[in-house]
Formats: C-alpha cells, sequence, structure tokens
C-alpha cells in the first residue's frame, strides 16, 4: 500500500498578535490627543483675540460693538469707530464737558443730570425730574435754568450734530394727548428741540429727534428708582463718526 501523505503540523500559535490591535489604540490615542492640543492652541488665539480686545477697549475708552451687535445701554446701537477718530472726538468735546461738569454740579449730584462721552459723541442724560412734570411735556421752571446752561454749551459747537432722544419707563401710558409711550417720547425730544432752536437760537438743522418709547432702558423697569432713571431724555452732541451715519442735508 503506498504510504499516506504525512499531515503538516499545525502551525505554532502566534501569541504576539495583540500587538497589533495595541498598535492601532496607541495610533488612535495619539490622533486623539493632537487633535485635543491643536483645539486647546486655537483656543488660547481666541482667548488672546478676546484680551487684545478688551485691553484696547480700556486703554482707548472706544467700544468697538460693530461685530457683535451691540447696542448702548442708552441709545440706539452704536456705529464702529476707529480709536483715534474717538480719542480726537474726546479731546474736542472735552472742554465742555468739563465746563457742563461744573455748572450742573448740583444737579448732577442730585442725579438729575448725568454728563459722559461715549463713542456715538457726548451725551447729557437729562431724568423726567429735571424737566416734566409726570406724563407731561410741559417744562419744570428748573427745566428752563438747565437747558439754557446746555444752550450755551452748544453754541460752542456749531458745527456738531446734535439728536435729541426721548425715553419712558415701561408703565403704559393712555390719554387723549399722549395714547402711549410713543408720542410722549417723542413729544417730550421735540420740546426740547422748541426751547433749544426758539428761545436759545440754536441752528434748527443740526438737530434730529427721536423717540424710544421704553425700548432703550438703562435701568431695569422693576423698581421705582430703575423707571425714574429710564425716562429720561438724551441730548447726544455726535461724535464725528457717528454723524457720518446721519442722513446728508440738503443746502439753500
Amino acid at each position: 500500500m503506498p504510504r499516506g501523505r504525512r499531515k503538516k503540523p499545525p502551525p505554532p500559535e502566534n501569541h504576539e498578535r495583540w500587538l497589533v490591535s495595541y498598535a492601532d489604540f496607541i495610533t488612535l490615542l495619539f490622533a486623539f490627543f493632537v487633535v485635543m492640543f491643536a483645539s486647546s492652541q486655537v483656543d488660547k488665539k481666541k482667548v488672546g483675540g478676546i484680551a487684545a480686545y478688551f485691553e484696547s477697549y480700556i486703554k482707548d475708552g472706544n467700544a468697538k460693538a460693530a461685530a457683535a451687535g451691540k447696542q448702548d445701554p442708552g441709545g440706539p446701537p452704536v456705529e464702529p469707530a476707529s480709536a483715534s477718530d474717538e480719542l480726537a472726538t474726546s479731546g474736542e468735546l472735552r472742554p465742555v464737558k468739563n465746563q457742563l461738569d461744573q455748572e450742573l454740579a448740583k444737579e448732577i449730584q442730585e442725579g438729575k443730570v448725568a454728563v459722559s462721552i461715549q463713542p456715538r459723541g457726548l451725551v447729557l442724560s437729562l431724568r423726567e425730574s429735571a424737566l416734566f412734570p409726570p406724563g407731561q411735556d410741559m417744562f419744570n421752571p428748573e427745566a428752563v435754568s438747565i437747558l439754557s446752561k446746555i444752550a450755551e454749551a452748544l453754541r460752542k459747537l456749531p458745527a456738531q450734530p446734535v439728536r435729541l432722544e426721548g425715553h419712558t419707563d415701561n408703565v403704559p401710558i393712555e390719554t387723549e394727548r399722549f395714547p402711549s409711550n410713543w408720542e410722549l417720547s417723542a413729544a417730550r425730544a421735540n420740546a426740547v428741540l422748541d426751547l433749544l432752536c426758539h428761545r436759545y437760537g440754536l441752528e434748527p438743522r443740526r438737530f434730529a429727534v427721536a423717540g424710544y418709547a421704553d425700548y432703550h432702558p438703562v435701568a431695569a423697569n422693576d423698581t421705582a428708582e430703575g423707571r425714574a432713571r429710564n425716562r429720561r431724555v438724551d441730548i447726544v452732541v455726535l461724535s464725528r463718526s457717528a454723524a457720518e451715519m446721519e442722513p446728508k442735508q440738503r443746502r439753500g
């Protein structure tokens, strides 16, 4: 009988196959940490950019809110402006602010008037208590004295456009004269315009009037003090950059 073929012995078991899986695991783990490291570097850049932004804000006093679409807490959206332009505006308006700080010291101390330089210009915020009886647009006797000092300060800036902004709190009003806070806020801004132009002779073409009702508060409306702060007229001497965004005047 022919001999049968001898069967080949089975190959020895490979006890090192685990090394392949281990190598794959180490490769994936390495890739994971590379991605995490890269992400952390990106975050550092973002944090560095944010830090640089706030450093510029503190040094220049220039709130560049255009990218985020932010608003000035007491008024309409803030327009973007270069640091050099705002610094120039600040230098031009600073003497007028210093003058008003002195002449209105009593009213400022009593909290009836606030004077500040913001990216949009020189802002004189006059509370309702300094100008009008509640719910009315007829001036208090004290208002004439305050507005006469402001008129003299505005006379020293003949080229600067001015925006008069009326604001209310969120308590509804419904009278025969004022069906809503829109009419009241606009009427109060118009009353200031009338006094500045007709009594004190300032050029009407310099002015614009806006009524914002209760939609641009500077404080919460859930307290009496907050509502009192929100009832105000803001007189804004526009900065150069803000003035450039205004409609162009026609001559003649």
